[in-house]
C-alpha cells in the first residue's frame, strides 16, 4: 500500500505538469510517463481484505512461546508425544500444524489465546515414517504420533539425549567401584534438597567414624 500511494502521488504530479506543459517534446515525455505510471498502478496486487490481513497478523505475528514440557510413551509401532495446551481443542484444526521428516518434527499452534506455540524435535533417535505419522487434538492436549520405521524399542527420544545418557553412564562406570559411588553421591548431593544433603552428610560422617575405628578397612 505504501508503494501504491507513492505511485499515485507521482501520477497526480505528472498530470499537473501536463496541464502546464506547452512544448510538444515535454508533453510527449510526460504522457509516456503518465502511461507508464497508470500501467504500474494497474498491475499492483490488490490490498488484502482487512479481516484476512488481521487474522494473518494475529496468527503469525504476536507473541510466540516455545513449548518445553511434554511427556512421551511408545508402543511397538509408534512413539507418542503428549503436549498439554489448555483450550487447544477449541481451535480450528488447521491452526495445529505438525511437519514431519524422517528424523524430526516441528509443531506450530497458531493463535491460541492470542499466542502462538512452537516445539521442534531434531535428530530423533531412529527414523520415522512421514506418511504414517500424524497428530491428534484432544481436550487440553495434542498427541503427536511418530510412526516407527522399524518396530523396536527406543531408549530415549533424540540422539542428543542418548549421547548425554552415555556420557553420564561413562562417568559412573569407572574402573574403581568406590569412585563410581562417589560420583553418584556427589550428583545426588548437588541436585538434592536440604534434607537430602543432611542425609548424605550424616552417612558420610558415620562411614568416616567407622573407618577410623577400623570397622571398614577400605577407603570409600
Amino acid at each position: 500500500p505504501l508503494f501504491l500511494n507513492q505511485l499515485q502521488k507521482d501520477l497526480e504530479e505528472v498530470k499537473e505538469l501536463l496541464t502546464n506543459a506547452t512544448r510538444k517534446r515535454v508533453r510527449d515525455v510526460l504522457l509516456a510517463e503518465k502511461h507508464k505510471l497508470e500501467l504500474e498502478i494497474k498491475n499492483q496486487p490488490p490490498p488484502k481484505p482487512k479481516d484476512v490481513a488481521e487474522e494473518e497478523k494475529s496468527s503469525l505475528g504476536g507473541y510466540t512461546v516455545k513449548i518445553n514440557n511434554y511427556g512421551w510413551d511408545q508402543s511397538d509401532k509408534f512413539v507418542k508425544i503428549y503436549i498439554s495446551l489448555n483450550g487447544v481443542q477449541k481451535l480450528p484444526a488447521e491452526n495445529v500444524q505438525v511437519n514431519f521428516t524422517e528424523r524430526s518434527f516441528d509443531l506450530l499452534v497458531k493463535n491460541l489465546n492470542g499466542k502462538n506455540y512452537t516445539m521442534t524435535f531434531n535428530n530423533l533417535l531412529k527414523p520415522i515414517s512421514v506418511e504414517g505419522s500424524s497428530r491428534k487434538i484432544k481436550t487440553d492436549m495434542i498427541l503427536v504420533m511418530c510412526k516407527k520405521k522399524r518396530e523396536e524399542k527406543w531408549d530415549c527420544l533424540t540422539q542428543v539425549e542418548k549421547e548425554s545418557k552415555e556420557k553420564e553412564k561413562a562417568a559412573y562406570d569407572t574402573a574403581d567401584p568406590s569412585e563410581g559411588l562417589m560420583n553418584i553421591l556427589k550428583k545426588m548431593y548437588a541436585e538434592g534438597d536440604d534434607e537430602m544433603k543432611r542425609t548424605i552428610n550424616k552417612a558420610w560422617v558415620e562411614s568416616r567414624e567407622k573407618q577410623y575405628k577400623g570397622d571398614i578397612p577400605m577407603d570409600i
